[in-house]
């Protein structure tokens, strides 16, 4: 079979509901570049199936930043970081209802509230809980929160004042992990993702691609999603920030990163798949290439890293031929389930 048979084989078994093993999984991976474009070709098939020419926007805000007692070793808020970046404790109400305003006049479908340190405490869940009120009751916006590790009762009371999703990254595969943390593990964040499924929000969980880990780490980490059918999968790159760990990390090669983002369009499908942090760092000028595959982007910064503006993202869009989503109330799962002719669970209703 050749190069472009073989990819479009690939899409067309997704198509029709099978789904890829590991090996064909590394494969994706190991794509020569000269077969690039027949991967992006096929990937763009699954994408188009599920999201047509639409491009989700999300606005991050950091509403706590630095003070975190854990030592990821990719962070710039970690306790283990140098790095020269703002230190706050949690914004007040009226910040980030203004914040929320800004995200909604700035187009984006959701605003993600993330704070950092290893969880939240009861108290900040309860202040949250107030502001998300708000915002669902004022603007049409859905709402993902990234807090860390939750209680069961913790994801309950997010979900009651009607946080959409909730942000709680792998970051990387179960055997690459202690390279990364000490302070928490693996299995300490697929319970958090538990109790975020049983408390009825949809889960948003990805990871950063480019430390150090091995290309069957990443296969591991995106069958791991499909297993959890994550609706949300934010695929990050590193951003060697200096003061981290990994400052001296080398860069990605941005069509490995085109590669990275084709493997979990094809093995998540239905999901929404986001180019997230260090895309324009990682992809450069290959940036729009990446829609192709994904589905998503983060408007404009992020935590503590600055992005291209809003208005280049805005443009990069509209050359592309692809649509801005407009705000509401649909989620990503439900629109995924109408575009799959499903209830989107997996069970076929």
């Amino acid at each position: 079979m050749n190069s472009a048979n073989l990819w479009s084989n690939f899409a067309q078994r997704v198509l029709e509901g099978d789904s890829l093993n590991r090996a064909e999984a590394l494969q994706i991976l190991q794509c020569p570049d000269e077969e690039l474009l027949d991967l992006l070709a096929a990937s763009y098939r699954v994408r188009r199936k599920f999201w047509g020419q639409e491009v989700q926007l999300y606005t991050l805000k950091n509403a706590k930043s630095g003070l975190c007692p854990e030592d990821c070793g990719y962070c710039s808020q970690s306790k283990i970081s140098n790095a020269d970046i703002p230190v706050y404790r949690w914004n007040d109400e009226a910040t980030l209802l203004a914040n929320a305003r800004a995200a909604a006049e700035a187009k984006s479908r959701t605003f993600c509230i993330v704070a950092s340190g290893r969880g939240p405490s009861d108290r900040e869940v309860e202040h949250l809980a107030g502001v998300v009120r708000r915002i669902k009751s004022e603007l049409p916006l859905n709402v993902c929160a990234c807090l860390g590790l939750l209680t069961p009762q913790q994801a309950k009371s997010l979900a009651a004042a009607g946080v959409d999703r909730v942000n709680h990254n792998l970051n990387t595969s179960r055997e690459h992990y202690d390279q990364i943390c000490s302070t928490h593990t693996y299995d300490d964040r697929l319970e958090t993702l538990r109790v975020i499924r049983e408390a009825g929000m949809e889960i948003c969980s990805g990871g950063i691609v480019g430390m150090g880990e091995k290309s069957g780490d990443i296969v591991d980490m995106a069958f791991e999603l499909r297993e959890l059918q994550a609706e949300s999968i934010p695929v990050n790159f590193l951003h060697a920030i200096e003061g981290t760990p990994l400052e001296e990390q080398q860069r990605l090669d941005p069509r490995y990163c085109l590669k990275v983002l084709c493997l979990f369009r094809l093995t998540n499908p239905a999901s929404e798949i986001r180019i997230a942090g260090g895309r324009e760092l990682c992809l450069r000028w290959l940036q729009p290439l990446g829609l192709y595959a994904a589905n998503s982007i983060f408007l404009a910064d992020y935590l503590t890293t600055k992005g291209q503006t809003a208005e280049e993202d805005y443009k990069m869009i509209e050359d592309l031929g692809f649509q801005i989503m407009e705000p509401g109330p649909e989620t990503a799962k439900a629109k995924a389930a109408l575009a799959a002719g499903s209830c989107g669970t997996g069970c076929g209703h």
